[in-house]
């Protein structure tokens, strides 16, 4: 767990105070805001990227009558 809060901490998403021989951590509310906004831009960007290329997809696959095999007589 120790690990875990060092990441947070040196990533600047908590800090850090000592009471008596606990150590007692805190979110950082600007930092974690800042980086949901990081969050939800890569997100929205991949997610339209793909909503792009599915579009583009639909638009080049062939219609079902044109993908049925013909019959052989």
């Amino acid at each position: 767990m120790s690990q875990h809060l060092k990441v947070l901490k040196d990533a600047g998403l908590v800090s850090e105070r000592a009471a008596g021989t606990r150590r007692i951590y805190r979110l950082n509310p600007s930092a974690v805001a800042a980086l949901r906004d990081q969050l939800d831009t890569y997100w929205q960007r991949a997610l339209a990227g793909y909503a792009d290329v599915t579009a583009q997809a639909r638009l080049t696959e062939p219609s079902p009558a044109e993908s049925q095999p013909e019959e052989n007589s």
